[in-house]
């Protein structure tokens, strides 16, 4: 596989120096001119952080764009508009939600690639991404990928995009095929908007089709994270199981 030059491969085992801090001349470029994903569970944190509801935060900070081939939507961070592109929650004492920054953010300068095999099993690469502007190359501390990753919070972060990598990576997905404008805003709307979401599971005629269970009904309802795990398994049945 070709990577841009600053990019390269990164064995999980091997060390690499690294760090970050407000004394580094560099401190928050890396925040700026860059062009953000945006994973539904960093759109659940940074809602929690923020205090403020999905429809919220959609309509002021994401940016929405429909996949030219019909595949689904991807999710963005909206920069701001400063000749810099910088992130809206940046300043110059750092992150504004650092606590609940983003995977991309906390992985940084490590890009972690995954591919989901036939049988289940998640197969991981790694690269180490090393811009110009960056000095954190020079500070003395010394991580491989577990321990910078652990070091970073990024468990649960991978854990759940790890999720909603089996809707992505469905073989429907990947030979190309088209899915409707009705089917791009379901995905959104389970995956992204979940104030939204729960006004529909919380329907009888939803869970009576789908989550006849009362308590699991109630665990759902009750906490966002099992929403938002729901809302990646019922997504799995609506677009793929129930079209065989």
């Amino acid at each position: 596989m070709h990577f841009p030059e600053k990019v390269s491969t990164l064995c999980a085992r091997k060390r690499f120096s690294f760090g970050c801090h407000r004394n580094i001349p560099c401190f928050t470029e890396c925040c700026r001119e860059l062009e953000l994903a945006l994973t539904p569970y960093d759109v659940l944190c940074l809602c929690k952080e923020l205090q403020m509801g999905a429809a919220e935060f959609i309509d002021r900070f994401v940016i929405v764009e429909q996949d030219e081939k019909g595949g689904f939507p991807n999710v963005y961070l909206g920069m701001v508009d400063d000749g810099r592109a910088s992130c809206p929650f940046i300043s110059s004492r750092g992150c504004k939600v650092y606590k609940s920054r983003p995977g991309a953010c906390r992985a940084y300068p490590v890009g972690r690639g995954v591919r989901r095999d036939a049988d289940g099993s998640v197969r991981e690469t790694y690269v180490l991404v090393r811009e110009e502007h960056c000095q954190g190359f020079a500070e003395p501390h010394s991580h491989n990928v577990a321990e910078w990753f652990e070091n970073q919070g990024l468990q649960e972060y991978n854990v759940i995009s790890d999720e909603v990598l089996g809707l992505l990576q469905q073989e429907q997905v990947r030979q190309g095929a088209s899915r409707t404008q009705e089917e791009r805003d379901t995905f959104l709307l389970a995956l992204y908007r979940l104030d939204e979401f729960r006004k529909m599971v919380s329907s009888p005629a939803f869970y009576d089709r789908y989550m006849p269970d009362e308590e699991e009904r109630r665990s759902v309802l009750a906490d966002d994270l099992n929403l938002l795990r729901f809302g990646i398994r019922w997504l799995q049945e609506v677009l793929f199981m129930e079209t065989r």
